[in-house]
């Protein structure tokens, strides 16, 4: 019975949502329903946690980097391009800290704002093949519940927000909801150029000291997420039409900001991430922890 009353109030919960989704964004591409995109998540997840491990164990691990090199500096360019996007469509065009009152106008600035929305949203099913680029070349190490989780989580929710909630995240001084999806863009400008970098090869280490500062700019990105949401919880009137994504954004921050710091736990006090080479060596050389494309690559994101 306790099951039934579950399915009933998730029904009702998933027909309020669909009844109150954006018109404009609803035929879009994977927007009509979120059934095409849960078998995507669902496919990648067993590809890389059974399926692909299981198909390459008695294979050569494959050379991909040509791939890498040109697949990492097109996420950048795309990345900076979102950045460029959410910039002239709001947060550097009107868009305040707070929350304002809503625009519900289908004016151009607010329809670039959704463009932009679904082009990040798109953006989190190439990322995907971070973690398909491991299996191919045998790195399951770092297939981490971390990775995996990161990975599979962001689509499927931002479906929601592109589905439903751009009449109200693309007006022109509500920027709650997009504030983390502009700052990830930028950390992932930061990240792909040094996995880029990374995958050209040693002779290009001497550029790559920053390795474990990497990861401080993925922290405080958590840090100004879980910061900006919070205000919510202390504004007396933010007219948000679905609150529950202002938890959803607030858990993002707290949950990652906990599993990142975590990851630099391992990784730098207790050196099980880094390069064999440099395991034995002292916390002043971790710094150093560079790798090529043919070593332990870490994706944390």
């Amino acid at each position: 019975m306790a099951l039934d009353e579950i399915k009933s109030t998730a029904a009702l919960i998933y027909d309020e949502f669909i009844q109150n989704a954006d018109s404009r964004t609803e035929n879009w591409f994977l927007m009509p329903s979120p059934v095409p995109q849960t078998i995507i998540i669902v496919a990648y997840i067993y590809f890389v946690t059974s399926l692909g491990p299981r198909i390459m164990e008695n294979r050569k691990a494959l050379d991909l980097k040509r791939v890498l090199i040109v697949y990492n500096f097109s996420v950048v360019a795309l990345s900076l391009y979102m950045c460029y996007e959410f910039v002239m469509s709001g947060w550097g065009t009107g868009y305040s800290f707070q929350c304002d009152v809503l625009d519900y106008s289908e004016s151009p600035q607010a329809m670039r704002m959704a463009a932009t929305c679904w082009l990040y949203y798109f953006s989190k099913f190439i990322e995907l093949l971070d973690t398909i680029f491991f299996v191919l070349r045998k790195k399951n190490s770092q297939v981490t519940f971390l990775h995996v989780f990161h990975h599979s989580i962001m689509p499927f929710t931002w479906w929601f927000g592109v589905h439903v909630l751009p009449m109200y995240l693309v007006t022109h001084h509500c920027g709650m909801g997009t504030f983390h999806a502009l700052l990830n863009c930028v950390v992932h400008v930061i990240m792909y150029t040094y996995y880029g970098l990374t995958a050209m090869g040693p002779k290009y280490q001497k550029y790559l000291w920053w390795k474990k500062h990497l990861t401080s700019v993925q922290l405080i990105q958590f840090v100004m997420v879980t910061s900006h949401i919070s205000q919510y919880f202390f504004l007396k009137d933010c007219p948000y039409q679905f609150p529950i994504f202002i938890y959803i954004i607030f858990l993002y921050g707290v949950i990652f900001l906990l599993l990142f710091l975590n990851f630099w736990y391992h990784a730098y006090t207790k050196g099980k991430r880094l390069p064999k080479v440099l395991q034995a060596q002292t916390w002043a050389h971790h710094t150093n922890g560079v790798m090529n494309g043919n070593a332990n690559h870490d994706k944390d994101e």
